[in-house]
C-alpha cells in the first residue's frame, strides 16, 4: 500500500475554502489509489480523511493521546489509528512510514512537519538515495521555502511548490510511479 501524508491546520473550519481543498486532496489521493495519513484529528486532517473515505480510501490517523488528552480520539473517517507517545514520534511516524508528503496551509505544527520531511529528503539525497516527494501548496510555503533555500544555501527544488491540490496530487503521482 502506498501512503501519502498530508499535513495541515487543526483549526480549519468545515465551511472554509481550505476545508474544501483539503477534502478534495484526500479524495484525489484515494481515487489515485493511495492511502492517506494525517495527524488524525480535526480541521484539515478531518477534511482530508473525509475526502479519502468518501471514495473508499484507506485513512490512517497518527494521533498523540498523551499530548492532546482533551481530544476525543481520531476523527470518524480514520480507518486505522496509530497512537504515538509524543509529538516528535507522531511527526516521525508521519514522515518515515509514508511514501510522500503534501503540505496544505497550516501553522507552526504544519511547518514543523514540512521541515522534518524536507530534512529527511535532504539527508536521503546527500547520501545518494532517493528522497521522498514533498509537495507544498500555496503562497506561504513558496515564501518560506524560497527564503530558507536562500538563507541556508539549500539547493532549490527539493520541495515542489504548487498552487493547488490538483497539482500537488499530480506531482506526487508522477514521482511515485
Amino acid at each position: 500500500m502506498t501512503v501519502v501524508a498530508v499535513f495541515g491546520a487543526s483549526t480549519t473550519p468545515p465551511d472554509s475554502t481550505e476545508w474544501g481543498q483539503a477534502n478534495r486532496c484526500g479524495r484525489l489521493l484515494a481515487e489515485a489509489g493511495y492511502a492517506v495519513a494525517t495527524g488524525g484529528y480535526g480541521g484539515t486532517m478531518e477534511a482530508v480523511s473525509e475526502g479519502a473515505a468518501s471514495v473508499g480510501g484507506d485513512v490512517i490517523g497518527v494521533t498523540a493521546p498523551s499530548v492532546f488528552p482533551d481530544r476525543p480520539g481520531a476523527n470518524t473517517h480514520v480507518t486505522h489509528e496509530v497512537p504515538a507517545a509524543s509529538l516528535t514520534e507522531r511527526i516521525g511516524l508521519l514522515v518515515e512510514s509514508t511514501d510522500a508528503s503534501i503540505a496544505l496551509p497550516g501553522s507552526l505544527g504544519t511547518a514543523t512537519e514540512v521541515l522534518v520531511a524536507w530534512n529527511a529528503a535532504y539527508v536521503a539525497a546527500e547520501a545518494g538515495g532517493f528522497p521522498k516527494p514533498l509537495v507544498a501548496v500555496g503562497d506561504p510555503w513558496f515564501e518560506l521555502v524560497r527564503h530558507l533555500e536562500r538563507l541556508l544555501g539549500i539547493t532549490p527544488g527539493m520541495v515542489s511548490l504548487v498552487p493547488s491540490v490538483d497539482e500537488a496530487v499530480a506531482v506526487v503521482s508522477l514521482h511515485l510511479r
